[in-house]
């Protein structure tokens, strides 16, 4: 079965303006949505913080930087967004060499509709498979917030009132599913009132 495809918000950093234009219309329609531009590395770290881009592609060289660092800086900063650099082939395994720790990716000029396309889509890839990576180490972190408060709540009870540790956990299972309501609201009901 597959899943409903995401959407990236593209945001091109290039001086060129046809450059811009080529690349707006090659990821023109789903998944690219909002291509934002910025023409200088200064730019777009303004436009990265002023509003949320899931993929960056950056065509070097910038009129404020060669464009790597931006590069490096940006993939290092915001770990989910995919980040693309396009340099000359003279220049690709040097600059690869630089930034690709990193996790950026780097394509040599010129290149072909169908390579520039699908080095954008491997970006995209890696970018969504971060997202679930993200979300699904968020999911565990409030698992764990749960168990700690939980068992904060099941040591008051023992301390407090006397319980075994199998009976205070016996009666925030039994409270939660009685009231309806989730076992970390108990738990946090069993702090405020024992909690010192």
């Amino acid at each position: 079965m597959r899943q409903t495809e995401a959407e990236f918000r593209v945001l091109v950093v290039s001086s060129s303006q046809k450059v811009v234009d080529y690349l707006a219309a090659l990821l023109a329609g789903p998944p690219f949505v909002a291509a934002g531009r910025a023409a200088s590395a200064g730019e777009a770290r303004r436009a990265l913080v002023d509003a949320a881009y899931d993929l960056v592609l950056i065509n070097t060289p910038l009129p404020d930087e060669f464009g790597s660092q931006l590069a490096v800086d940006v993939a290092q900063q915001y770990p989910a967004v995919g980040v693309v650099l396009f340099t000359s082939a003279e220049a690709y395994e040097q600059v690869t060499a630089g930034v690709e720790g990193a996790g950026v990716l780097t394509l040599a000029r010129p290149g072909t509709h169908q390579s520039i396309y699908q080095a954008v889509r491997l970006a995209a890839a890696a970018c969504q498979k971060v997202r679930v990576v993200a979300a699904r180490a968020q999911s565990l972190e409030e698992k764990m917030a749960e168990i700690r408060v939980v068992n904060r709540a099941k040591w008051l009870l023992v301390e407090q009132l006397h319980m075994t540790e199998p009976e205070a956990h016996r009666y925030i299972e039994k409270t939660a599913m009685d009231r309806c309501v989730k076992r970390r609201e108990i738990a946090e009901g069993i702090i405020q009132t024992y909690g010192k």
